[in-house]
Parts: C-alpha cells; sequence; structure tokens
C-alpha cells in the first residue's frame, strides 16, 4: 500500500482501523520476538510504505540502544552501531518520550547519517505502561515523506508493538532461563562425573564457556598455608596457557570477591584501585567465588577487552556454577588428598609388613631333635598372630604361638611388645605355666581397652624328648601320639585382661614320629562358601592322614586344605601354624 496522507486522527478511515485491529492481532500470535518484529514491519508497510524500517531497544547494562530489527540498514550500521540515550533524533524520541518527526534530515543537526541518502525520518518510542522499553524508526529518501496522521498510526501501532515485544521477550527470558538451568544441571553432573582436580578444571573451562562467551578466564585455588590464590587454569582468546601467578588472598579483585564471599563486577578496570594489571588488553572483570561451606577454595575471574561486558545474568549464571564446581573442586582435593594418605600408608604399611617379615624367628636347626615348620598367612598387610622359638639351652627349646584381639597395624605392634616381654622373661627359662602368669602380668599392668592375647607355649627338652605345654586362651594344640591325632585339653583366660589369672601345665614324653601342631583359630574358622567351618576334626584327620610326612609338609597339607574348602576365597582371619615332628 502506498503512504496514506491524513492530517488529523478523526481522518483515519474505518478501513486504516481495521487493519490496525488485524496488526495488533498479527503481531500478538507469536511470543518469538524476531517474528514478531517481523510480522510487525510487514504489517506497518500495508499503512506507510517506508523505505527504511529500524526497532533498536535498549542494550543490558548500557546506556545504548542496539539495532535489534532492521530492513534498508548496512549491515555494519546493524552489527556495530550503538546509539547513546539522547543522541540522535532515535535517542531524542526515547529520553523524551515522544515521537518526533522531521521532514528534512539535512536540516536537523541531531541526524545520525547511518543512510546518506535517507531526507526524512519518524522516530516513535515504544510506550508500555509509561515506560520506554525502545523506538520504532522509519525513513525515507523523500523530504517531508511522512505526515502528522502517519505519525499518530505509527504512535497507536508503536504501543502495540511495544506490549507484543515485552511479551516475547519475557517468554524468551523464561526459557533462556529454563535452557540455562536445564545446562547447569548437565554441567552439575558432568562436573562431578570425576574426581580428578585437573581433569574437573579443564571441564570447567569447557563448561563454563557453553554458558558465557569469555576471551580471558581463570581458575584460582586458595593456598591456606600461603595464603594466596593460586593460578590453576587460565585460558586467553581461546588458547589454554601456563599462568604462574599467585594473588594475595586479600588483594585484587579476586581477592575483593574472596573476602566479600560474593561476586564482584568491575564495568572499567582503570577506574577501580583494586584492579591488578596482568592482561594489558582487560577492560572489565568479574570474579566470582567459589564457596565449600562457608569456606572460599577458589575464585572464578573472567576479563574482557570490552567495558561494561558482564551482566546481572553472567553473576547469576557463574555464581550457580561456582557454587557447582566448589563442590567437585572441593571433593576432587580430597580424593586426591585421600590417595595421597592411602599411598603413603601403603608404603609404610609394606615396610612394616617386610620388617615384621624380617622379624619372624629363625627355625631351629636340627640339634633339637625336632623336625620344624611354621606359616602364617595374613588377612591384612600386617598379621596380628606371631610364632617364636626360645632357645633356653642347647638341649631345651621354647616355643610360643600366639593371637592378639583384632587386626592390622594395631594387633602388630601389640604382638611386637608381647614377643619383646616373651623372649624377655626368657632369659631365666622359666616353664610354660610360668611363662604365661609372668607375660600375663606384664599385659595386665599395661591394660590396653579392648587389647588382649591368646598364646600357646611349649617346651622341649631333647634328651628326655619331654614336652612341656600351657595355654592361655588359644585353640587347642594337636598331637599325633599313640596312634591317635587328638586336642590336648588345656584351658586358661586370654592374657591382657585379668592380672592374678593362672594356667595349668601337662607334660608328655613323645617318641620318633609323634606330630605337635600349634594354630590359630583363622584356620578352623575358615568357612566353605555355604557357611561351613573347617573345624578342628579336619585338621587332625589331616594330621593322622599325612603322618608320614615332613612337618613342611603337613603344614602345606593343612593350608591347602582350609583354602580350598573356603573356595580360594582371601582369609576372614589370619592362619598361623606351627608343626613340630619328633626326629
Amino acid at each position: 500500500m502506498g503512504s496514506t496522507k491524513l492530517n488529523s486522527v478523526q481522518e483515519i478511515p474505518a478501513e486504516t482501523l481495521a487493519v490496525l485491529a488485524e496488526i495488533t492481532y498479527e503481531i500478538n500470535a507469536s511470543l518469538n520476538l524476531d517474528q514478531v518484529l517481523a510480522s510487525a514491519a510487514q504489517q506497518i508497510r500495508r499503512l506507510i510504505d517506508y523505505e527504511i524500517f529500524a526497532v533498536l531497544l535498549p542494550e543490558q547494562g548500557t546506556n545504548q540502544l542496539y539495532f535489534r530489527f532492521a530492513i534498508g540498514h548496512r549491515n555494519e550500521v546493524i552489527e556495530h552501531w550503538r546509539i547513546p540515550l539522547g543522541d540522535g533524533i532515535i535517542g531524542a524520541a526515547v529520553s523524551t518520550g515522544q515521537a518526533i518527526r522531521v521532514g528534512d534530515v539535512s536540516k536537523d543537526s541531531r541526524y545520525l547519517p547511518a543512510v546518506e541518502e535517507v531526507r526524512s525520518e519518524l522516530a516513535v518510542p515504544l510506550v508500555v505502561r509509561g515506560r520506554v522499553i525502545g523506538v520504532l524508526d522509519i525513513e525515507s529518501k523523500e523530504p517531508d515523506y511522512f505526515t502528522p496522521a502517519q505519525q499518530t498510526i505509527l504512535t497507536l501501532v508503536a504501543g502495540r508493538i511495544g506490549t507484543a515485544i515485552e511479551n516475547a521477550q519475557l517468554y524468551e527470558s523464561a526459557q533462556k532461563q529454563a535452557e540455562t538451568l536445564l545446562l547447569l544441571n548437565e554441567i552439575g553432573r558432568e562436573a562431578n562425573s570425576t574426581l580428578q582436580v585437573e581433569e574437573v578444571l579443564r571441564r570447567s573451562v569447557e563448561l563454563t564457556k557453553r554458558l558465557i562467551d569469555y576471551q580471558i578466564f581463570s581458575i584460582l585455588l586458595h593456598d591456606e598455608t600461603a595464603g594466596v590464590f593460586r593460578h590453576r587454569v587460565t585460558v586467553k582468546f581461546g588458547q589454554r596457557v601456563q599462568e604462574k601467578s599467585t594473588v594475595p588472598e586479600h588483594e585484587g579483585i579476586v581477592g575483593a570477591a574472596a573476602k566479600l564471599k560474593r561476586p564482584v563486577v568491575v564495568p572499567d578496570v582503570s577506574l577501580d584501585p583494586r584492579y591488578r594489571m596482568l592482561n594489558p588488553e582487560t577492560r572489565s572483570e568479574l570474579a566470582v567465588p567459589m564457596i565449600y561451606k562457608a569456606r572460599v577454595v577458589g575464585v572464578m575471574d573472567l576479563e574482557s577487552p570490552q567495558l561494561n561486558y558482564f551482566t546481572a545474568d553472567h553473576v547469576q549464571v557463574l555464581s550457580i556454577l561456582a557454587a557447582h564446581l566448589a563442590v567437585s573442586i572441593e571433593n576432587a582435593r580430597l580424593y586426591e588428598q585421600v590417595a595421597r594418605d592411602e599411598s603413603r600408608m601403603e608404603r609404610d604399611l609394606n615396610a612394616a609388613r617386610r620388617i615384621q617379615g624380617a622379624l619372624l624367628p629363625r627355625l631351629p636347626g636340627p640339634e633339637f631333635g625336632l623336625d620344624i615348620a611354621a606359616r602364617v598367612v595374613s588377612t591384612r598387610e600386617l598379621s596380628g598372630d606371631l610364632y617364636d622359638f626360645l632357645r633356653y639351652s642347647s638341649q631345651d627349646l621354647g616355643i610360643a604361638l600366639g593371637d592378639v584381639s583384632g587386626k592390622g597395624s594395631a594387633a602388630a605392634l601389640y604382638g611386637a611388645v608381647a614377643v619383646g616381654t616373651l623372649r624377655s622373661i626368657g632369659a631365666v627359662k622359666p616353664r610354660p605355666a610360668s611363662m604365661l602368669r609372668a607375660l600375663n602380668g606384664f599385659l595386665g599392668e599395661r591394660l590396653i581397652e579392648g587389647r588382649f592375647m591368646t598364646l600357646c607355649f611349649a617346651t622341649w627338652n631333647h634328651k628326655r624328648r619331654r614336652l612341656r605345654i600351657a595355654n592361655a586362651g588359644q585353640e587347642q594344640p594337636l598331637l599325633c601320639h599313640g596312634g591317635k591325632c587328638e586336642k590336648i585339653p588345656l584351658s586358661g583366660f586370654p592374657m591382657g585382661i585379668f592380672e592374678d589369672a593362672t594356667y595349668d601345665e601337662r607334660t608328655f614324653i613323645l617318641d620318633p614320629g609323634d606330630i605337635l601342631v600349634l594354630l590359630s583359630d583363622g584356620i578352623g574358622d575358615a568357612q566353605a562358601p555355604g557357611g561351613e567351618f573347617f573345624g578342628h576334626a579336619r585338621v587332625a584327620t589331616l594330621i593322622h592322614e599325612n603322618r608320614h610326612l615332613s612337618a613342611d609338609g603337613i603344614a602345606d597339607k593343612i593350608l591347602e586344605a582350609a583354602d580350598e574348602f573356603s573356595g580360594g576365597q582371601h582369609p576372614s582371619d589370619d592362619r598361623t601354624l606351627i608343626a613340630l615332628k619328633v626326629q
């Protein structure tokens, strides 16, 4: 439709009013802002045959207008021009809230020559509930092209377009927030999918880029010991760089964000005395603290070569992201600390195991008339079971097998103390019951809550082939003698509980070929997958059936059978035994 030449509102024909109603319907038919503006441009042309059309909206965080939709303008103008409020005919229309019609722009000093050939212009503010939200601008290359009636018509249309734009913006904002929340949820899952600090930091760089198109980005982690923030990852214009500088915890924009425990936005770093210049191209900066349990673990720092680049939306999104990353980074740091501690502990335990193995006594030689075998199968790095041999004389030998309550390093340490005491008491060559009473007295004086020890102790005299034996709560030993293999019924309280406990002692004269086996409860308590216990009856049968074997052979048979019975499962308790065969 050509331009309509009307002189007043009263002269608007019914046909034009009908078109205005249709325009209102069309521009409100969509909540997509691009579609709303394209439809408005098309419908307005039905009433006013413009050559150049534009809708400009305020740029967030600035006092400038940008081209949101345009027809007839150069791309350079659309993409790069920013018009301060109050500048030009467009800016004046926004600042005054009134439509401005200029018949010859060459005579108006306010005109900004976006198109050199333009002669007339009509700028109408978009007003919604008394608030200017933008401006609608049409231009023509003919002088005095737009009439007062067209100004009236465009003002009526602008009111309807303003409402449609605001609705579309609200919808667009809500949609963007929903998409951002979904993205943040996805980012949270991704950030928590690893327990390696460097991997969390690497992903942080990628995830932040999905939310904000940054130019310079750094993550600094807090070093509490040194009182500084250390650069752990820095990206400049798409390239990751090694930044070794540190920031004192109370200096710079980073320090300010950490101290305040809230984001700090600096629109122009040249005007902020807190700014520490690391990147000469930086013009604006945003620092967001990463807080875990009220403690600042690090700071996300973004810099831009544009003034006033960071918006309230940036702050909100980064604050949510920073909370996610704070948890992920702290979890990863704790995991790495635990891993380091476990590695150190494993090295210490391995060293202790080697020392414990080295401290196991040498087996006595043939001078005592015995074939001897000793075995320890630990359920952990360190065993709570122990055995020892005390050489009383060239004919007399002390034999001990014990089990400390509990497992691991504490049980091993308790056992080491007991062995040391055992050897100290052994200097006076006591009989078995006396040895147990003396050792129990020592341990009872140094009572450790929850700790006690069982011990079977025997002495052997080679010349007389005499075995004396006493037991302090240890598994009853097995003796193969006189064609039978049976338990030696000895009882007694474990040591370290009652200081005045007493112990029984028995004496045997053994024959060549007789076998004595001292063993810990880890052997008899070995369980089959179905729950059945290995039991001592099986051990006795094994010894009797293999009495022709050496002590080593008998010891191996017992352990192999227990392991096979339990289905090869890792022992739940230490398995220790001493096998003695009279030569």
